[in-house]
């Protein structure tokens, strides 16, 4: 209906325009009755038909200036029935147009309640200017009709105050202007409307000074316009935003509110000067309406002082709170901090920082929304607030991350992080959903020197190693951890140089079939050689570019890199047709959907099947319950690739999650290899995982084979295929070639490899 509605409304104003223009041409009384009649009736049925055709969120107002337009019809019909009459005819015409009036108010007023835009400072400054045109009114239009001889009091006053209505009108519709943050088709169309109607109201009081009822036809085109531009307003789409937009702040002084206040401010010394007779009425009026604006201008500025006041606070506070938990945040944290330490004394209990960390709280939003990630934030911060006591500060300075700010001694400050865990660790309900927390907690002690953002670093370094050592613990900050982080920073600057200047390499491991003894597979593992440092151990690069994100873009190179090694080799014939790469994928990978649009291109790239690449996920993936992992490793395996969990055994090791996802194969951890053949208790863990993967048709690999007898062993048992030392360690793509491909050289088994290792 939006677009119908629109050139509904268009063509309305084209036929009000039109016929404004023959009633301008004054051809005859009945052919601009016929013109204004035809507009009249047309706009009191678009003001009744526009509600139901755009369905306003208030349709009641828009129903009331309907009734408004038929009283204001009825009125002006009556009006020629009663010309020259000053009887009971006369009260009855006037009477539908006054209540024509009062019902155009009530509907706007409504219109704007029903918008909850009513403001009232607005409010003030349309009763201030209200009263400056009530005296302009009165003593230039009213007085002076009231002093007319032969004309009734009552009559005189009334015509005076039709101008007065239409200011009314007018201010509530100016209300609305100052409160809307749209300029609506209809509210300007209805807004020109009113400006005629108070035209044509000003017209007839100006005629009323000298005694006169009617005047020439020309007096009524204002009136043939305003029904024209509310047929419109009521047409056209924008009238069902009228009482819906939504309502903007208003300034307490603007441009546009001096343009009205100064002006009725100036109003009585206009009036005095302007008027032709001033007499004790005009005096007195004056003296009413002065007073009255003076005390509401008072109210008025003592109103938007205190307003301003009160924004000022709200703004302060805002800006020193968190909006979610209502904490203080990382400003407002350090300025108390600062303040404290400035006026610490010797004998004062130390003053010490707890930096928390919720563990996992990434998994909490991808897994659950970000709505339940809210209220169990909320839920920490009544937690934390219900520990501390009098004194202490409690704030959020970041997603997961909160702060605690005590005065006591070491094993005070100890003792408050252990409730803190113990009160987090009892599950939180949330949704429906009973919840878990551990937090990691860094502390760190202030220094006589020390400044309040040196010891907040410090207990985020602390509270790095604490989640880093195992999580759900806390860490005391020592002067050796400034140093690991130091070295972090270098790492993470020379691992971004080493990834834009190629430094990074891949080794491979063969993966070997004990039955036969040859190698069937290989797994590519990244290398680092630093030009200065040397060598740099993945244990130590790896971790910071989870951190950092790097691993996404480092991961698909590795990937991509690994398979077309594996095309190269088979299309020098050195590797078997049924030959494997496998490649792990680290958990910030798995949650980019982007992982399958990697492999796809990179498998038709190099005409791989997919068969021929495993990818190595590890425990901890699938304990996320993360909806978005579990949709990627559904669609990897949709493609015909192979899954298999590594180190498996080392963490919450479950049949269910193996048979909840998509996973083919599991990889033995080598800490339970390195016991074969001295620990019965590895070696029985072994036999399990073993049997446990022949029952669900999974494949095993075992890690860190070293010795024959690790080998003879896991044969016995019944493993399939291992790797490790024994067979040399990883070493690059032309060695991998030479030594454990097709080609006929002699393999030496633990030390060939070795001089390869980069």
């Amino acid at each position: 209906m939006g677009r119908y509605g629109r050139e509904a409304a268009w063509a309305f104003g084209v036929l009000g325009c039109c016929l404004a223009a023959v009633y301008g041409l004054e051809l005859s009384a009945t052919i601009n009755a016929i013109c204004l009649g035809v507009v009249a009736v047309g706009a009191c049925v678009a003001l009744a038909v526009g509600p139901s055709l755009h369905h306003p969120r208030a349709a009641r107002p828009w129903h009331l200036l309907a009734c408004a337009a038929v009283l204001f019809v009825i009125g002006a019909l009556t009006r020629s029935y009663s010309a020259g009459q000053t009887d009971w005819r006369e009260v009855i015409t006037h009477g539908f147009t006054v209540a024509g009036y009062l019902t155009a108010i009530v509907g706007l007023w409504m219109m704007l309640r029903s918008r909850g835009s009513l403001e009232r400072h607005a409010l003030s400054d349309g009763l201030i200017v209200c009263l400056g045109a009530a005296l302009v009114l009165t003593v230039l239009f009213a007085l002076p009709a009231a002093r007319v001889a032969g004309q009734p009091a009552w009559l005189s006053l009334l015509l005076a105050l039709y101008p007065m209505f239409d200011i009314v009108l007018l201010l509530v519709l100016l209300n609305l202007a100052f409160t809307t943050a749209a300029n609506l088709p209809s509210y300007r169309a209805i807004t020109i409307g009113m400006i005629a109607l108070f035209a044509g109201d000003l017209g007839y009081a100006w005629i009323g000074v000298r005694g006169q009822q009617t005047g020439p036809a020309l007096m009524d085109l204002p009136f043939l316009i305003a029904y024209t531009c509310y047929a419109v307003a009521a047409l056209h789409p924008s009238m069902a935003e009228m009482s819906s937009v939504v309502a903007k702040p208003v300034q307490a002084w603007s441009l546009g509110r001096l343009s009205l206040i100064l002006p009725a401010l100036a109003a009585p010394a206009v009036v005095l000067t302007a008027a032709p007779h001033v007499g004790y009425a005009e005096r007195l009026a004056t003296a009413i309406v002065v007073p009255a604006m003076v005390a509401m201008l008072l109210v008025r500025s003592v109103s938007a002082v205190r307003g301003y006041a009160r924004v000022q606070e709200v703004f302060r506070h805002q800006a020193l709170h968190d909006a979610l938990t209502g904490l203080p945040n990382r400003v407002h944290l350090s300025e108390r901090v600062e303040a404290l330490l400035a006026v610490r004394r010797r004998d004062d209990p130390p003053l010490w920082l707890l930096f928390l960390d919720l563990d996992g709280f990434k998994f909490v939003n991808d897994s659950w929304g970000h709505e339940t990630g809210d209220r169990l934030l909320v839920e920490v911060a009544r937690r934390l607030s219900a520990i501390a006591e009098d004194g202490e500060i409690v704030a959020r300075i970041g997603g997961d991350e909160f702060v605690l700010a005590t005065q006591r001694d070491r094993d005070g400050a100890v003792a408050l992080a252990q409730r803190v865990q113990a009160a987090l660790r009892d599950p939180i309900e949330v949704i429906g959903l009973d919840l878990v927390v551990t937090v990691s907690i860094g502390m760190a002690e202030a220094t006589t020197r020390g400044s309040a953002e040196a010891l907040l670093r410090d207990a985020d370094t602390a509270m790095y190693r604490a989640k880093g050592d195992g999580r759900d613990r806390w860490m005391i900050f020592d002067a050796s951890m400034r140093q690991s982080v130091r070295d972090r920073v270098e790492i993470e600057l020379a691992l971004r140089h080493a990834v834009s200047r190629r430094q990074l390499w891949i080794a491979y491991q063969p993966i070997i079939e004990l039955c036969s003894d040859r190698a069937v597979g290989a797994e590519a593992l990244l290398r680092w050689s630093h030009p200065v440092r040397g060598p740099i151990s993945p244990a130590e690069f790896i971790p910071v570019a989870e951190e950092t994100g790097m691993i996404t873009e480092i991961g698909a190179w590795v990937l991509a890199e690994s398979l077309r090694q594996l095309a190269r080799w088979q299309e020098e014939g050195l590797v078997p047709p049924d030959f494997f790469m496998s490649v792990n994928a680290s958990t910030r990978q798995l949650r980019d959907h982007h992982l399958q649009d990697v492999i796809t291109s990179t498998l038709a790239e190099t005409g791989l099947a997919p068969c021929r690449l495993t990818v190595e996920i590890t425990e901890s993936v699938m304990l996320e319950h993360s909806e978005a992992v579990s949709d990627v490793l559904l669609d990897l395996r949709s493609l015909g690739l192979r899954l298999s969990v590594d180190d498996f055994g080392t963490g919450y090791s479950s049949l269910g999650y193996l048979s909840r996802f998509p996973v083919t194969g599991v990889k033995v951890d080598r800490a339970f290899v390195d016991g074969l053949g001295d620990d019965p208790g590895d070696e029985a863990i072994v036999r399990a995982v073993a049997a446990m993967a022949g029952a669900l048709d999974l494949a095993v690999v075992a890690e860190g084979v070293e010795t024959a007898g690790q080998r003879d062993m896991l044969s016995r048992i019944g493993v399939q295929h291992a790797q490790g030392w024994l067979w040399g360690r990883p070493v690059n793509g032309q060695a991998f070639a030479t030594y454990y491909g097709l080609a006929p050289v002699q393999r030496v088994q633990a030390g060939v490899g070795n001089s390869y290792a980069q």
